[in-house]
């Protein structure tokens, strides 16, 4: 799953931004300083960098400036109140790939980021298929034999675990770590649930019951 880094020190603006994301199917995680969104930035399973120029401890400017001498591509969106031409320059010059001020309406700020996603990828990357499903993990596109199918982000996530594992059985344990970032068993039939609205979008063959086990991508 694409998991993108938000460097933001105001609390209410992280949890928005995060919400957003998640609800797209992103994986977030939150760094609310600069020497904290530095460490995490160098970590290889970042995809992208939404970086606030005014962090404490260490500025946005700094951050991306000593993520570029380091030889960092990671793709990085700065996002700053301030408003004025220097500002953009000097963020745009320091390496960040885009520039968003304050306030932004979500739409805007998700369309840059898979703008921003698909120029860093290189279009193989991002697309998965298998049994007549193709998935794009940049757009959350899903086609069936070349039709558009509208998932939600669990189901998305579902559908992708079981297209990259084909003829393997999943188990409900696995599948609840892995797509609801579940680590023991509630006793809830979630998986159940949500193997059901994927067939009905999906089609019923393509997932199999493992009687006692789980489940199986044909």
């Amino acid at each position: 799953m694409t998991r993108i880094l938000i460097a933001e020190d105001e609390p209410q603006i992280a949890a928005f931004i995060r919400r957003g994301l998640e609800m797209a199917g992103y994986d977030t995680v939150i760094a609310e300083d600069g020497e904290q969104a530095l460490e995490s930035a160098q970590s290889p399973d970042v995809d992208l960098l939404l970086l606030d120029i005014g962090l404490p401890l260490m500025d946005g400017f700094e951050v991306l400036r000593t993520l570029r001498g380091a030889g960092s591509t990671l793709p990085v969106i700065m996002l700053t109140a301030r408003t004025s031409t220097h500002d953009t320059v000097e963020g745009l010059e320091s390496g960040a790939n885009d520039y968003i001020p304050k306030p932004f309406t979500f739409e805007e700020l998700l369309a840059r980021i898979r703008s921003r996603l698909r120029e860093a990828r290189p279009r193989e990357d991002h697309l998965i298929s298998g049994h007549g499903i193709v998935m794009d993990l940049l757009s959350r596109r899903v086609t069936v034999e070349g039709a558009d199918v509208e998932l939600s982000a669990r189901e998305f996530s579902l559908a992708e675990q079981f297209i990259r594992h084909p003829g393997e059985v999943l188990t409900r344990e696995w599948l609840l770590r892995e797509v609801w970032d579940l680590t023991f068993d509630p006793g809830s039939n979630v998986v159940d649930v949500y193997v059901r609205y994927l067939r009905s979008k999906l089609g019923h063959d393509r997932i199999v019951t493992v009687r006692g086990s789980g489940y199986r991508w044909e």
